[in-house]
C-alpha cells in the first residue's frame, strides 16, 4: 500500500520551473490547485497576461487529496442554509454550485481533458431512525431551491438505510488528471506556472498595484488572487475567521464491481464512498481539527476496518489525508479581501471545495474583469456573518488563546531523544532542550523548535503523516521544519 493520494500517483502532471526573476503581470495568482487554476484559466480568457505561483507542485494541496465528488449535494446543508440566510441567499449557494458542477464538466469537455468524468447519484444517507426528519427537511429545502433532489428509502450500498437524500446528475473525476490538462491549457494560451515559489507577503501599494514577495523573487500585478486553501501570514485575518480540519482517505479494489453511486453518511463518524473505476472505491472520513488527535494512524486503521467489514475488499492500495478550511456559517469567504481593493481571496471550503471552487473561480474571474455577479454578495469575503457565526468566531479564538499559552502543558513530556526508534517522532529531551524529534528508516535523527513559525503556537506530532501540526491555525511542517499547510509562510528552527 502507498502513503499517496490516488489522484497524485495515477497523473502525469507537467512539471514547472520556481520563480528565478522579478516578474511584472496583469494577474497573478496564488495557489496551483483546483480553484487557482480555474481562475487562471477563466481569467486568461478576457485578455490579461496571467502567472500562478504554487509554493510546492500542482495539485499536492487539497485538490490532489479529495474523493473527486463534485456535487452540490453538501450532505445537510441547505435546510440550515434557508433558516440561517434566508430563501434568497440559500438559492444563490444552490444556484453557485450547481453551476459549479455543470462549468467543471464543461471545461473538461471544451479543453478535451481525460480525467475519467462520469455522471452519478449523490447520496446523504442515515441509518438512524432519529435522523429522518433531517434527511426530510433536507430534501424539501434543496427542492425549493431548485436542485434536483428527491427523498429516497434504497441506495446501492451493501446495507440498509432509514431514508436518504438523493442528487441526480452529479460527477466525479479523477482531480489529478483534471488540473494536469488545466495547466496544459493555460501555458498553451501563453499563462505561466511557477512551482516551488512561496509567497510570504502580499501588500497593495500606493501605485494601485499588488506587491508580492517570494522566496525566488518579486512579482508586481495589477491584480492578485490568493487561492492558497488558506491565505499565507497575516493576509485578511482568514486565519482567525476558519477552523482547520483534516480527513482520511483510501483506495480500495474489491472482488466485484463497486457501487456506482456517490454517497455519504449523515451519521458520525462520516463515510464517503464514490466508485474507483469498475472493482475500486474511494472511502473517506474520520475527520478532525487539525493536531486534536494524538493517534492518527487509528484514523486510517478504523477507517480500513469499516471498508473491509462493508464491502468484499481485495486490497488497499493507497491511503492519505486532506486538509480544508471551515467558515462560521457554512459558506466560502470569495470576493475582495480587507487587504485591500486589488487582492482578491478564496478559502473555507468545508471539504466541497470542487463545486464550491469553481464557483468560485466563476466569481472571481468576473470580479477580475469588472462583472456583474449575483452569488458574490451571498460569499462576501469580508462578511462579519450572523449571530450564530460570530459566536462562533469567539468560541474558536478562545480555543485558539487556550492552546496558545497552554499547550505545551498539556503535551507528554520530553524523552531522550535516543530513545526514539526508525521511522518514529516525538517530543524529545536534545542538550537539555525540549525539541521535535523524528529518526528516519535509515536512523538518521532530525530535530526542529516546537513553536509555530505563523503565530508562535505550540506543535503537536502527527504520527500517521510524519509532521509537526499547529492546532491555533493548522500551519503543518515536515521533520525537517518545511512548510507543508499555511498559513505560516516560513520554516521550523532545526536543532541537528
Amino acid at each position: 500500500m502507498e502513503h499517496r493520494s490516488v489522484w497524485l500517483a495515477t497523473a502525469e502532471v507537467p512539471t514547472y520551473d520556481p520563480l528565478l526573476h522579478d516578474l511584472d503581470v496583469d494577474v497573478v495568482v496564488v495557489g496551483g490547485g483546483l480553484v487557482g487554476l480555474t481562475t487562471a484559466v477563466l481569467a486568461q480568457r478576457d485578455g490579461p497576461r496571467v502567472a500562478v505561483l504554487e509554493g510546492a507542485r500542482i495539485g499536492c494541496g487539497t485538490t490532489g487529496h479529495t474523493t473527486g465528488k463534485v456535487t452540490s449535494q453538501h450532505s445537510l446543508i441547505y435546510a440550515d442554509l434557508v433558516r440561517r440566510h434566508g430563501e434568497h441567499d440559500a438559492r444563490r449557494y444552490a444556484e453557485a454550485n450547481q453551476a459549479g458542477v455543470e462549468k467543471l464538466a464543461g471545461l473538461a469537455d471544451e479543453l478535451g481533458i481525460e480525467c475519467e468524468l462520469a455522471r452519478a447519484v449523490a447520496f446523504a444517507y442515515t441509518t438512524d431512525p432519529r435522523q429522518c426528519e433531517r434527511i426530510e427537511d433536507e430534501v424539501a429545502a434543496a427542492k425549493e431551491l431548485g436542485l434536483p433532489a428527491s427523498l429516497s428509502s434504497e441506495i446501492d450500498l451493501p446495507f440498509e438505510v432509514e431514508a436518504a437524500v438523493r442528487f441526480d446528475d452529479q460527477v466525479h473525476f479523477h482531480p489529478g488528471k483534471y488540473l494536469a490538462g488545466l495547466a496544459r491549457a493555460l501555458v498553451r494560451g501563453g499563462g505561466a506556472i511557477y512551482e516551488n515559489t512561496r509567497v510570504s507577503e502580499i501588500e497593495e501599494s500606493p501605485d494601485h498595484r499588488v506587491h508580492l514577495t517570494t522566496d525566488k523573487g518579486t512579482v508586481g500585478a495589477d491584480q492578485a488572487v490568493v487561492a492558497s486553501l488558506i491565505p499565507p501570514g497575516l493576509v485578511g485575518g482568514y486565519f482567525a475567521k476558519t477552523r482547520p480540519h483534516r480527513s482520511y482517505g483510501l483506495a480500495m479494489r474489491l472482488n466485484g464491481e463497486a457501487p456506482r453511486s456517490m454517497a455519504i453518511s449523515v451519521d458520525a463518524p462520516t463515510r464517503s464512498t464514490r466508485p474507483w473505476g469498475q472493482d475500486g472505491i474511494i472511502i473517506v472520513g474520520n475527520g478532525h481539527e487539525v493536531g486534536d488527535d494524538e493517534d492518527t494512524e487509528a484514523r486510517y486503521r478504523d477507517l480500513e476496518d469499516w471498508g473491509r467489514s462493508t464491502f468484499d475488499v481485495k486490497s488497499t492500495d493507497y491511503r492519505w489525508s486532506a486538509q480544508d478550511y471551515a467558515t462560521p456559517d457554512q459558506v466560502p469567504y470569495v470576493g475582495r479581501s480587507a487587504l485591500g481593493h486589488r487582492v482578491l481571496v478564496a478559502t473555507g471550503f468545508r471539504k466541497w471545495g470542487l463545486s464550491n471552487g469553481t464557483a468560485a473561480a466563476i466569481m472571481l474571474a468576473d470580479l477580475l474583469a469588472d462583472r456583474e455577479n449575483d452569488w458574490l454578495r451571498v460569499f462576501d469575503a469580508s462578511r462579519i456573518g450572523d449571530a450564530l457565526a460570530v459566536g462562533r468566531l469567539v468560541k474558536d479564538n478562545l480555543k485558539v488563546g487556550t492552546e496558545l499559552f497552554g499547550g505545551r502543558l498539556n503535551r507528554p513530556g520530553p524523552v531522550p531523544i535516543d530513545h526514539l526508534q526508525p521511522e518514529e517522532g516525538g517530543i524529545v529531551e536534545l542538550d537539555r532542550e525540549t525539541v521535535g524529534g523524528y529518526r528516519d528508516a535509515e536512523g538518521a535523527l532530525h530535530a526542529v523548535k516546537l513553536r509555530c513559525s505563523h503565530l508562535g503556537c505550540p506543535l503537536h506530532w502527527n504520527n500517521a503523516e510524519h509532521s509537526w501540526d499547529c492546532r491555533c491555525h493548522g500551519s503543518r511542517f515536515d521533520v525537517d521544519g518545511a512548510v507543508l499547510n499555511g498559513p505560516a509562510t516560513g520554516p521550523l528552527e532545526t536543532r541537528l
